[in-house]
């Protein structure tokens, strides 16, 4: 499979793209000093959970890349920022039943677009692409098991073109 660039349509079956557009509902503050992108992602903690901010440091991942398996927050959401500049991958799937190879899509994420996977959505872990990357990462905390992992019955190989 090959990365598809990552734009706001795309994604949003699996989430929001997190990011300083033009397409964003955003206004000046700051007595014009500064521009404001307004609730650009539902940061979703479910019942019973709390909102956290944690910082993620990834560590460059070689192309061609193989998927071998894939998770899922099925309590709340789980949103990446990068803070690093690099591109990266995302590689998500529909929430429901555990993802096969063909239900995979591919994004090209530029290092100014974060997302949000929606609760439930099946996604790869984080896939730094040209040295080690920080991620603001938003998510959830408290009770229950908020992580399923999957191995894929059929590795798929991932590569980019730039």
């Amino acid at each position: 499979m090959v990365a598809e660039p990552l734009t706001r349509e795309a994604f949003a079956p699996f989430g929001e793209v997190i990011e300083a557009s033009d397409a964003a509902h955003h206004f000046t503050i700051n007595g014009g000093n500064t521009e404001r992108y307004h609730d650009l992602a539902k940061i979703d903690a479910g019942p019973d959970g709390r909102v956290i901010v944690s910082i993620f440091r990834g560590q460059p991942r070689a192309l061609p890349f193989p998927v071998e398996m894939m998770e899922r927050h099925p309590l709340g959401s789980q949103a990446f920022v990068p803070t690093s500049g690099g591109p990266y991958l995302v590689v998500v799937a529909p929430a429901g039943d555990p993802p096969g190879a063909e239900d995979l899509r591919v994004f090209l994420a530029r290092g100014d677009q974060g997302v949000n996977y929606g609760r439930g959505v099946w996604h790869h872990p984080l896939l730094a692409l040209d040295g080690v990357s920080d991620f603001l990462v938003i998510d959830r905390k408290g009770e229950g098991p908020n992580c399923d992992e999957v191995t894929l019955a059929e590795t798929v190989l991932i590569d980019v073109n730039r």
